[in-house]
């Protein structure tokens, strides 16, 4: 995170470093000039030093500036793009430590590019204001990044849940129950547990746990579904055994102030789901699986019944896995969420592995397509009887061939009412790029029972012309043609010129 400080220190630099080049000087020219070491001229520019009054009145006279100009936050026009960038939340935010980015030296890079580059700060800073990005919303695009650069694969929690299991001499294959994690809280780390405050406070209804330092005491709302309650109480193990500092205390979280909280959180959350299904006994889950003919929906969702695990986690288990273990690197993980009207379908979580992949989240309000077996299912879902629905989550499978492009997807989506509120559903989706590796690995994908699709990411942008499952026009695949219809027309104009020429 950018300090206030560390701006004050990189604008003054900058403008040193602008005079400096703008007068032709060389270091050593300036270093005569003011008498101020060379090496210390470096690091003003770079940031690193703030000089004393004096030294700056030494600057202002060598480089014949005015003092006030040199030690004001404000900057000329060919600057300003990048103090502007300073001055924003991105910088500030951003956690650029984690992905091994030295603050100094992009500025420094910034400053000696060319015009356009500046122009393209600008841009992002335009970009950041008109979408109303805040730092959550960065530090969650961070967070995905930061997974995809460690291939969603983290083995220092994966290697501290494995001993937790060792030390307390657990069973590897050994289904966790609630009885079991809560004797851990209390044996491990002396943790005890309220069940009943929560639930007496109108105003905490939104919130599943709590954890008070002070007293040593993890606070759960009592009507959780069985799989939640046991992912809150393994992510509080998480917390113990992991010892972060600045940890979030509550699930889930209120606000995302920084970066290091979602980290945290995220790791908590990984060790809850590593604890709960053991790496070896997934990846001999993920073989047994290769070697089906057919797919099977209550095979698959019988390994949810095992473990008494969540859908959400068992595919986010698959993509922590498959990369590292099955070298299958093209993959998405989404998450949709829809109100009980069925008409309003959100994208509340999301995660793309090697590549940007089909589909993603839109922004813009669009509707999403309706082929997607994300979708679908949950449309299956509210269809059945209540006592169905409620009977526990659906399963489906389908090969989704994205439209425009040569990319089809194996995906494999788990759809279920909400646990904190059974009128809203989720459905929880994993796809996996089909090729060759990817079908000498699994032999099911010769299934001619699996339906493939044709599907696109929004209905505004959709070519499919006779789609049954339309709910809005393609009005951008429209202005394209129209803009189209319109090159052509002006490209007419010049054949007809290059005919009369002739």
């Amino acid at each position: 995170m950018l300090k206030e400080i560390d701006t004050v220190k990189l604008i003054f630099g900058l403008k040193i470093q602008q005079l400096r080049r703008d007068k032709g000087l060389s270091y050593q020219q300036l270093s005569d000039l003011t008498g101020l070491a060379i090496s210390y001229l470096h690091n003003i520019e770079k940031g690193k030093k703030y000089p004393k009054t004096d030294k700056i009145l030494v600057l202002s006279k060598a480089l014949e500036a005015d003092y006030n100009y040199l030690v004001s936050l404000e900057a000329n026009k060919k600057l300003k793009p990048i103090i502007d960038l300073l001055h924003s939340d991105f910088l500030k935010i951003f956690p650029l430590d984690d992905f091994g980015i030295d603050v100094s030296k992009l500025i420094e890079l910034l400053s000696v590019a060319p015009d356009k580059v500046n122009a393209f700060v600008s841009t992002v800073l335009k970009i950041t204001r008109n979408f109303d990005m805040q730092g959550e919303d960065f530090y969650k695009v961070a967070l995905r990044s930061y997974q995809d650069l460690h291939d969603n694969y983290f083995e220092e929690v994966e290697e501290a849940a494995n001993q937790f299991r060792k030390d307390n001499k657990l069973k590897i294959d050994q289904q966790l129950d609630q009885k079991t994690l809560k004797k851990l809280l209390r044996k491990c780390f002396t943790v005890e547990l309220d069940t009943e405050y929560l639930d007496s406070k109108p105003h905490l209804s939104q919130v599943l746990s709590y954890y008070s330092p002070a007293k040593k005491q993890l606070f759960l709302k009592a009507d959780l579904a069985d799989p939640i309650t046991k992912f809150l109480l393994a992510k509080e193990i998480g917390f113990q055994v992991l010892k972060q500092q600045d940890r979030p205390l509550e699930t889930p979280l209120l606000e995302v102030d920084s970066f290091d909280k979602l980290l945290i959180n995220f790791k908590a959350a990984y060790f809850a789901v590593a604890l709960i299904l053991p790496e070896s006994v997934m990846i001999e889950e993920i073989e047994r699986m290769a070697q089906w003919r057919k797919w099977d929906n209550d095979a698959f969702l019988d390994l949810l019944n095992r473990f008494g695990a969540a859908p959400g986690m068992v595919l986010q288990r698959l993509a922590n896995l498959l990369p590292r273990h099955f070298d299958i690197r093209d993959i998405f993980f989404i998450r949709f969420f829809a109100q009980p009207d069925l008409k309003k379908f959100l994208v509340t979580k999301e995660m793309h592995l090697s590549q940007l992949h089909d589909p993603h989240a839109n922004q813009l309000d669009e509707h999403y397509c309706r082929r997607w077996i994300s979708i679908n299912l949950i449309r299956q879902l509210k269809a059945l009887p209540n006592a169905e629905a409620a009977a526990g989550p659906i399963a489906g499978v389908q090969i989704s061939k994205y439209v425009d492009t040569p990319n089809a997807y194996f995906c494999l989506s788990i759809a279920q009412p909400s646990m904190t509120n059974s009128d809203e559903s989720y459905s929880f989706t994993i796809g996996l790029l089909v090729d060759d590796k990817l079908r000498r690995l699994f032999k099911f994908l010769g299934d001619t029972a699996i339906k493939q699709k044709e599907v696109h990411t929004t209905c505004e942008r959709c070519p499919i012309s006779d789609c049954a499952a339309r709910v809005f026009p393609p009005v951008f695949l429209q202005q394209e043609q129209r803009r189209e219809k319109t090159r052509q027309e002006l490209q007419q104009i010049e054949e007809m010129k290059s005919l009369h020429s002739s």
